[in-house]
């Protein structure tokens, strides 16, 4: 009964480890993501065309250039979903303290390639964003904490994990990155849910977010502009969020035509935070729709398999990750559609970007590993912290 309830698989001595892994891999997951990959390197034709044109490449540059960084997300996603649960946390620990030192040294070495916020490091060659690596990273290291902080005589984790979490989502404000940050804080909250927090705190805890949205706005130029913009009711046409809105609004059901599209003239982010804008245009609402049902699917599956999961860090880890993939594609997609402020923030697998694909390919990796389906040994060892 045991196993039927928790999904135990019986254990196969001397078995190999890929297929083991393969036998135990979230299959439905795997090919959504594989799906999200093709269809934005779909987009990438479509939209990176103007941008190298304007910089002086070959029309398919940056489509080149998308399917290597995608091609190497992919191969360390393959990597990281075959590694255990242990393994996957001590690759956690080591990434985000480089990461952590990286967005330290960020104000001295950084630029801002002229956007105003120093999140990059210039490598010649391309563009390293040392946030995109550090937010898996964090989650499975707070999610370490918060759970050795429920055995017994354990550490107080979930205080030094919430000091960790405010350590960082201060430096991402101060790049500024307000986006960054936000995932980060959300992040956090939704382990800390998970781990029982109680609904008292975690009101206290919206309510201070408001208080600091307030100060953001009332402190910080930048930030004040993008919300000024979103609660202006007429917007400019001439601004990306104007142009966002009348391209999905020429798109209607099913687009104005493959390579048809005007819009991706006009943004200069059109292959990055505005790439819904490109596909709702050019393929129209049917594309959005699939769009919107294969981060869903990742969503709503992984957290229904970790829902069986008895090991706390895993569960912890792994709701972490995927909340956090979910509501970045819920942001990028709410900014296009205007019912967020715009946050610069990309679609994961979908929009141009190294950084943000190979982080997103290690993130999803490490969801992957955690929610392989896995003996759950029995409650007795969990209880005495010897279910790991």
């Amino acid at each position: 009964m045991t196993e039927m309830v928790y999904g135990a698989v019986p254990v196969r001595a001397g078995e190999p480890i890929l297929p083991k892994w393969w036998r135990t891999l979230d299959k439905w997951t795997m090919s959504c993501i594989l799906m999200l990959f093709v269809i934005g390197l779909l987009l990438g034709l479509a939209a990176s065309v103007p941008l190298a044109e304007r910089n002086g490449f070959g029309n398919f540059h940056y489509v080149q250039r998308q399917a290597v960084f995608g091609l190497t997300a992919l191969a360390a996603m393959l990597i990281t979903s075959v590694m255990s649960p242990t393994l996957v946390r001590r690759l956690a620990v080591v990434g985000f303290a480089v990461a952590f030192v990286a967005l330290a040294f960020l104000p001295i070495f950084g630029t801002d390639f002229g956007k105003g916020a120093v999140r990059w490091y210039s490598l010649g060659f391309a563009s390293l964003q040392p946030s995109e690596f550090l937010k898996p990273g964090f989650i499975v290291v707070a999610a370490w904490m918060i759970a050795a902080s429920q055995q017994i005589n354990g550490p107080p984790g979930t205080l030094m994990s919430f000091a960790l979490c405010m350590m960082v989502v201060m430096m991402l404000v101060l790049q500024p990155d307000f986006g960054q940050a936000s995932l980060i804080l959300f992040g956090w909250g939704v382990m800390y849910f998970v781990a029982g927090a109680p609904m008292l705190l975690l009101v206290c805890m919206a309510a201070v977010v408001v208080l600091g949205g307030i100060f953001a706005y009332n402190s910080s130029e930048h930030f004040a502009r993008r919300i000024d913009g979103f609660l202006n009711p007429d917007v400019d046409p001439t601004t990306q969020l104007g142009y966002a809105t009348n391209a999905i609004r020429e798109g209607g059901l099913f687009g104005v035509g493959v390579g048809e599209g005007q819009v991706k003239w006009s943004l200069p982010d059109a292959h990055t935070d505005f790439i819904v804008a490109v596909a709702a245009e050019e393929y129209g609402l049917v594309l959005v729709a699939v769009l919107i049902v294969l981060y869903a699917s990742i969503v709503v599956r992984s957290l229904f398999r970790l829902m069986r999961e008895r090991d706390t860090f895993i569960r912890l880890a792994g709701t972490g990750l995927v909340c956090m993939f979910g509501v970045q594609a819920m942001i990028n997609m709410g900014v296009a559609v205007r019912l967020l402020p715009a946050k610069g923030m990309t679609l994961p697998f979908v929009s141009y970007g190294g950084s943000s694909l190979i982080a997103t390919g290690i993130a999803v990796g490490m969801l992957l590993a955690f929610t392989r389906t896995r003996p759950q040994g029995g409650i007795a060892d969990y209880l005495n912290g010897r279910g790991r």
